[in-house]
């Protein structure tokens, strides 16, 4: 028999806090009371089946019926493991973001930049048996956001990592490198200490890139443990 594997409890500070001052919705949205524990049901626990039969991967962001999108093109790809490096294989990722002028394809998004018609912004994709990921986009604009600062958040893309089922859905952002908005960006600011808030920014990578096609960025995400990437919670 193998050796147990010790269990890495998060560290401390290294997560988002549920009540953020800075960040300024959350004041409307944490929880007040205690948590009640409600048993999981085995609908909540194993379903529904996250799988390519049933969701169609969607890997290329950056055309819509063969137009291509405004922007910078950008290949996103990474690795999504446990804090011992084990690979979760046949996850499902979901990912969306605003497109390079900084507006989402959504109708509640009245920001006056314009929409491109050749982006929708949003993507799937599964990881593979050593739990790699990856999807071509571009990259994603700065916009504004009514919090107190500067008013303006930094280049991201969102994940939305899905287990077997309903209850099992982790959130965490993507940011990019060198961006000045970072160390004004409430959320980013508050999505942990200085390591913490490190794991979010995905590496500039030359291997993901393709010459005269596009750039590449490596992110890698820990689902847990105390190297874990900093997830929304609330």
């Amino acid at each position: 028999m193998a050796d147990p594997i010790p269990y890495r409890p998060i560290a401390a500070g290294s997560q988002p806090p549920l009540d953020l001052p800075s960040y300024r919705s959350t004041a409307n949205r944490h929880p007040t009371a205690a948590p009640i524990r409600i048993p999981t049901t085995l609908t909540e626990a194993s379903a529904p089946r996250f799988a390519t039969a049933w969701y169609a991967p969607h890997d290329d962001m950056s055309v819509v019926d063969g137009r291509t999108a405004m922007g910078e093109r950008i290949i996103v790809a990474g690795r999504v493991t446990d804090e011992n490096g084990r690979p979760l294989a046949k996850a499902m990722v979901e990912v969306w973001q605003a497109n390079a002028s900084g507006r989402y394809h959504h109708a509640r998004d009245q920001h006056d930049a314009p929409l491109d018609p050749n982006f929708l912004g949003r993507g799937r994709v599964f990881t593979d048996e050593d739990g790699t990921y990856r999807f071509t986009t571009v990259r994603p604009g700065a916009y504004p956001w009514r919090n107190p600062g500067p008013g303006w958040r930094p280049q991201h893309i969102h994940f939305g990592l899905h287990g077997a089922g309903f209850a099992q859905r982790m959130i965490t952002q993507m940011y990019f490198p060198g961006d000045p908005l970072l160390a004004f960006d409430a959320i980013f600011q508050g999505s942990g200490d200085a390591a913490a808030r490190g794991r979010l920014v995905a590496d500039l990578d030359p291997a993901l890139m393709q010459p005269d096609w596009a750039l590449g960025y490596r992110f890698d995400i820990v689902l847990r443990g105390r190297a874990a990437t900093p997830f929304e919670n609330a």
